[in-house]
């Protein structure tokens, strides 16, 4: 009873409100913690940009929740504090971000705003684009086929990655998922043709590691084809909830143009983590771990996004890296099986494996890639088809050998083999391989060249092998990076110098 009267005289409280000012204008009748409640515009759209009048400026705001009687929005930018009583104004734009290719090399916030102090965007040339978008419709796309290279031996061999897909980076805190993720943007100043354009996501991290990573990206000559979108554990959670969205609006401009991008969101977990406080201070009911009930629409709904579209719509590509973080390897969280769900594969990265240096600390048996070799370069699927069979081989042998006191012949072989395999996939941070080089080294490993070669030394002749290549075999490595295949004769050059430096280390027994 006494609901229905609270109902009913909210309802008269709301008409009354509603005839005293414009269709337009509201008032704010709940406010604190970065969220406000507005009474009146009832012709706001989600996603709509509000204006809040303050006692000392104009405060920009993002509606967020339509209910019944009022209005939930997040507050987006301008230092005052809105207060109970103060006048809101729909402004009847949608929250979009200015886009053009001057962004290029920049660090901006999710609202566009330049923070690397190098000056405002010129406004002419500058495009619109919507933050929330409808993911293309499937008559649209076309299926992922061209190799996205990510410079990384263990990825690109067994977990290939295709231009349009989406591939998750999963695994416990310092266990090198950002690494993965640099290295794939350093490696595209390694690829022929058109190039790809990245935007790094930044979500939820300390600025000191922001400011390291785009350091990074400049002193590697990357930044000049990268956006850093940064939204740091110091923003409020509004800019945090914003921040992918934001990178994703600016991959589908490069992506209408015909054009190659990669977004990387690093990451999601934190992302999550902020919409579900704007939530739950909106008091959208909490459901598991207390995360709203729509958290899975909204990383699927930011991940959809990423597609390979067909020629006929422009032929261009937005690929998505998404970061999801665990707890002590729990796959099985709320998060991490939602964006596991959505994606179209994972990395998945072991701290054990890490702790025992291997780099990158991938676990092959978890993780897959479910495009497959059809995004696969014709020459890496055709040294390497055999890699991901024998590492698993490999890892039943070595838990089977810890319990056996005598192994025959063969089982030893095997398990020599596959600590050699597993020692010429570590590959240090930074130091992404070109493709052609990829296809010399794992010819090399799986071809049986490395079979006598002192494990502590493999690295050593590793390195000389490739710096041979590329110092005195331009040719070979152009073929086979134009034909994208390995023909008779470059397999025959491949032989006699990966002979010639194999023997210039001389031979030793490794049992």
């Amino acid at each position: 009873m006494a609901h229905n009267l609270f109902d009913a005289l909210r309802r008269e409280f709301d008409n009354a409100l509603s005839d005293a000012l414009p269709r337009d204008t509201g008032r704010v009748i709940e406010a604190g913690d970065g969220v406000f409640q507005v009474a009146g515009l009832p012709k706001t759209a989600s996603q709509e940009l509000l204006e809040v009048t303050t006692s000392s400026g104009t405060v920009l705001a993002l509606a967020s929740s339509l209910d019944e009687f009022s209005i939930g929005a997040i507050v987006l930018a301008g230092s005052s504090v809105v207060r109970v009583g103060d006048r809101v104004k729909s402004t009847g734009v949608t929250l979009s971000l200015p886009v053009s290719d001057e962004l290029l090399g920049r660090v901006i916030d999710p609202l566009g705003r330049p923070l690397d102090g190098k000056g405002d965007f010129k406004e002419e040339g500058m495009k619109k684009y919507p933050l929330e978008r409808n993911a293309p419709s499937v008559v649209a796309r076309e299926s992922v086929s061209v190799p996205l290279h990510t410079g990384i031996m263990a990825v690109d061999a067994m977990i290939p990655i295709g231009r349009g897909q989406r591939e998750l980076i999963i695994g416990d805190r310092q266990t090198g998922k950002t690494a993965i993720a640099l290295d794939t943007i350093l490696n595209q100043k390694n690829e022929s043709g058109k190039p790809v354009r990245c935007i790094y996501v930044a979500i939820g991290q300390k600025q000191s590691k922001i400011a390291e990573t785009v350091e990074l990206l400049r002193e590697a000559g990357a930044l000049e084809y990268t956006i850093v979108v940064s939204a740091p554990a110091s923003a409020p959670a509004s800019l945090q909830y914003l921040a992918p969205f934001a990178g994703c609006a600016i991959g589908e401009y490069f992506m209408d143009k015909g054009e190659d991008a990669l977004v990387i969101f690093d990451d999601l977990s934190k992302h999550a983590v902020a919409y579900r406080e704007i939530s739950l201070l909106l008091r959208r009911p909490p459901g598991r771990e207390a995360y709203p009930g729509d958290i899975f629409f909204l990383h699927s709904r930011l991940l959809e996004r990423s597609a390979r579209m067909s020629k006929e719509y422009g032929g261009g590509s937005l690929t998505a890296l998404p970061i999801i973080e665990t707890q002590l390897g729990d796959v099985s969280a709320y998060i991490p099986t939602n964006v596991i769900s959505i994606t179209d594969g994972q990395i998945y990265l072991e701290s054990t494996l890490f702790h025992q240096g291997i780099r990158p600390a991938i676990n092959v048996g978890l993780s897959v890639s479910r495009v497959g070799s059809a995004a696969q370069t014709k020459a890496i699927k055709k040294v390497a088809g055999k890699l991901r069979l024998e590492l698993a081989q490999f890892r039943e042998l070595a838990a089977f050998a810890q319990f056996a006191s005598d192994l025959d012949a063969h089982t030893r072989a095997k398990i020599v083999r596959g600590k050699l395999l597993t020692e010429v996939l570590k590959q240090s941070d930074r130091a992404p391989i070109s493709m052609p080089l990829m296809v010399v080294a794992l010819y090399a490993a799986l071809g049986g060249h490395f079979a006598e070669v002192l494990e502590s030394r493999l690295h050593d002749m590793l390195s000389k092998l490739l710096a041979t290549l590329e110092r005195e075999q331009q040719p070979l490595l152009a073929a086979i990076d134009t034909e994208g295949a390995v023909s008779e004769s470059s397999e025959k050059t491949m032989t006699a110098v990966i002979r010639e430096v194999v023997s210039s280390f001389g031979f030793t027994d490794t049992k």
